[in-house]
C-alpha cells in the first residue's frame, strides 16, 4: 500500500489518546476521524485538534470510509465495532480484551480470517523488549514452571476515576489479566487445563469486586498465579511481582523507578502505568550447586538498555499494525493467543462466581 493508511480512532480515553498520538506522528498513517460517544464534551489534546469528530460509530465508519479502525472503547463494544469495521473493508487494531465472551472473541477472529483483514490486539508486553527477554530467559529454566505475576494498583488522583470506570466494565483480573496469562502461555507453550479464582469487593464505590487472584494449571505440569487489585485501599507493599521459577533456576523482573517523583505527586507509585512495564534489570538465578552444595554460579543481572515508556510502547504497537497491513503479516498466532488468554481469565471470573474450579475443554 503506497498511500497512507487512513485510520478512524474510536475511543479517546487513556489508551485511545496514546494510540491517536501515535497515528498523528507516524507518517504511514492519516487520521480521518476521532469517535467517542461523548466526544463533544471531551477536552481534545492540542496535537489532535482539527480532526473530524464523531459521536456515532456507524456514521463515522460510513462517512470516513477508513482503511483501518483503531478500537479503544469500552470492552463490551469491542467485538461489535471490530466486526462492523472489517465488514466495511477496514483492518482493525483493538485494545484488549478482544471481547467480553469467548463466542464473540471467536466471531471476531473468524471474521478477520474470512475477510482477510488484519487484526492486531493491544497486547503491549508483546512489543516490550524487557518482557520479550524475560520470556526468552524463562524458557531456559526447564519444566514444569512456576509463574508468579501481579498488578496491584493504588487508586489515587486521576487513577481513582479511571480504575473505578474500568471496574464498572470488567473486574481487574479479567481486564489486565489477559496480558499476564498470555505471558504464561508463551513461557510454557502448553495448554491451560484448569483455572481457579477468588475475589473480594473492598471498594464501595465500584460496581464489582476490585480484587482478584487466579490460579492456572497447564498440561505440562506448569502452574501460575496472577493477582490484581485496584482501589484506594490497596497496599503499596509487593505490588510488583513478576518472576518465573523452574528446575534450573529463576528469572525475575526488577521494577523500574521513576526519575522525577514530582511528576507523580497526584498518582501513587503502584498506579503509575510505567512502573508495571518499565524495568531496571532482569535477575537470573541458576539453581546448580557444587559438591559443597553451594551455588556454582552467581546471579546474573541483565540490564535493559532499550527501555521504552508507555507512549513509546504504543508507538511500537502502531508500527506493528502498519507493518501488518503493508507487509501482509500472518497474525494467526497472536489472534488465537488473544482468544486463549481471554478464555483463561473468563474461567477465573466464572470460578469466582460459582465458587468452584473450572476445567477447560
Amino acid at each position: 500500500m503506497a498511500d497512507k493508511v487512513r485510520v478512524l480512532v474510536v475511543g479517546l480515553g487513556n489508551m485511545g489518546v496514546s494510540h491517536a498520538s501515535s497515528y498523528h506522528r507516524n507518517e504511514g498513517f492519516e487520521i480521518v476521524g476521532l469517535m467517542s460517544r461523548s466526544i463533544k464534551s471531551k477536552t481534545i489534546p492540542d496535537e489532535l485538534k482539527g480532526y473530524p469528530l464523531f459521536e456515532d460509530f456507524d456514521a463515522a465508519l460510513a462517512e470516513t470510509k477508513p482503511d483501518a479502525v483503531s478500537i479503544n472503547s469500552w470492552p463490551n463494544s469491542h467485538a461489535e465495532y471490530a466486526i462492523k469495521a472489517m465488514e466495511a473493508g477496514a483492518h482493525v487494531f483493538m485494545e484488549k480484551p478482544i471481547a467480553t465472551t469467548i463466542e464473540d472473541a471467536e466471531k471476531v477472529v473468524e471474521t478477520a480470517k474470512r475477510l482477510n483483514r488484519k487484526l492486531v490486539l493491544g497486547y503491549i508486553l508483546r512489543v516490550h523488549p524487557s518482557w520479550i527477554k524475560f520470556i526468552e530467559l524463562g524458557k531456559t529454566m526447564g519444566k514444569p514452571l512456576v509463574m508468579r505475576l501481579n498488578l496491584n494498583q493504588q487508586s489515587n488522583g486521576p487513577a481513582w476515576t479511571w480504575h473505578k470506570n474500568l471496574i464498572d466494565s470488567l473486574i481487574p483480573i479479567v481486564d489486565c489479566g489477559v496480558h499476564y496469562v498470555d505471558v504464561m502461555c508463551q513461557l510454557t507453550g502448553a495448554k491451560p487445563v484448569r483455572v481457579h479464582g477468588i475475589g473480594a469487593a473492598l471498594w464501595q464505590e465500584a460496581a464489582q469486586a476490585n480484587y482478584g487472584h487466579l490460579h492456572v494449571t497447564f498440561d505440562d505440569g506448569s502452574v501460575g498465579w496472577y493477582e490484581a487489585g485496584w482501589g484506594p485501599m490497596m497496599s503499596e507493599t509487593a505490588f510488583f511481582v513478576k518472576d518465573v521459577v523452574g528446575p534450573k533456576g529463576a528469572v525475575s523482573i526488577v521494577p523500574g523507578h521513576s526519575d522525577d517523583k514530582d511528576q507523580l505527586e497526584d498518582v501513587s507509585d503502584s498506579a503509575d502505568i510505567d512502573r508495571h512495564t518499565k524495568t531496571d534489570l532482569i535477575q537470573v538465578h541458576h539453581a546448580e550447586v557444587g559438591p559443597d552444595k553451594n551455588f556454582v554460579h552467581k546471579d546474573e543481572f541483565v540490564r535493559t538498555e532499550d527501555e521504552p515508556g508507555h507512549q513509546e510502547l504504543c508507538d511500537r504497537e502502531q508500527a506493528l499494525f502498519l507493518r501488518a497491513i503493508t507487509e501482509d503479516l500472518d497474525l494467526t498466532e497472536s489472534m488465537e493467543a488473544a482468544v486463549n488468554s481471554l478464555r483463561i481469565v473468563l474461567a477465573a471470573e466464572q470460578s469466582i462466581e460459582e465458587k468452584r474450579v473450572v476445567e477447560l475443554a
